[in-house]
């Protein structure tokens, strides 16, 4: 199978009734079809609206996830969601983004997946019906579960090394990490924060830590 590169296509039509808004993604493949079987043959034929990079366009989705496998990083998200978090969606959405193993939702399955904006097609998600559950899956995989939460006796994330592989847990907006959860918790850490605010957004905790864990295993750049 030989490597495809997609040549330029000419900018996507606008969309009917929005006329100051361009389209997202990529028009028909202009001239022949690549000999790849990556390659779908709708999205040649039709375009490819879809949320992903240039690198996968036009590609099938099972190809995106393949090649993704190849490349994700050794560490895993867990979110626990007992009362339906909203920010899920966004926690997958970003841990697509920095190419973590996996997203584990911890408590009910059913969860939003707006704000995901498509990125769980392409991102491993799994379910965890309690924390004992994730928990002993982390164990049999020995990697350390690290909680993220600005409690008492938390360590600043600022200031400590994130292990290469681990579990990176997240609570719920408002209460936080259950109780549960933090009794199993190698380490808790917490994100500085210097305004008035009790707490920030789960998701954009979720998102500082993940590029706390890449500036230190993919750049280099411990604290």
């Amino acid at each position: 199978m030989s490597e495809q590169v997609a040549p330029p296509v000419p900018s996507a039509p606008e969309p009917a009734g929005d006329p100051g808004r361009p389209a997202v993604g990529v028009g028909p493949w202009p001239g022949p079809w690549p000999d790849d079987e990556r390659y779908d043959p709708e999205l040649l034929a039709e375009g490819d609206r879809r949320n992903v990079v240039d690198r996968y366009r036009y590609w099938r989705r099972e190809a995106i996830v393949a090649d993704l496998d190849t490349r994700r990083h050794p560490f895993h998200v867990a979110v626990e969601n007992w009362e339906h978090d909203f920010n899920i969606g966004s926690v997958v959405r970003t841990a697509n983004a920095f190419g973590a193993a996996a997203v584990h939702i911890v408590g009910r399955r059913r969860w939003n997946r707006r704000g995901a904006m498509v990125t769980e097609r392409y991102q491993h998600v799994h379910h965890h019906p309690d924390t004992g559950a994730l928990v002993a899956w982390a164990a049999e995989r020995d990697l350390p579960v690290i909680g993220i939460d600005n409690l008492p006796g938390s360590v600043p994330l600022e200031t400590c090394p994130l292990p290469h592989a681990c579990v990176l847990v997240f609570g719920q907006e408002g209460p936080g990490l259950s109780a549960e959860v933090r009794r199993s918790c190698t380490a808790v850490l917490s994100i500085a924060q210097f305004g008035s605010t009790r707490s920030i957004n789960a998701g954009a905790a979720a998102a500082i830590a993940m590029h706390a864990w890449v500036r230190a295993h993919v750049f280099g750049q411990t604290p």
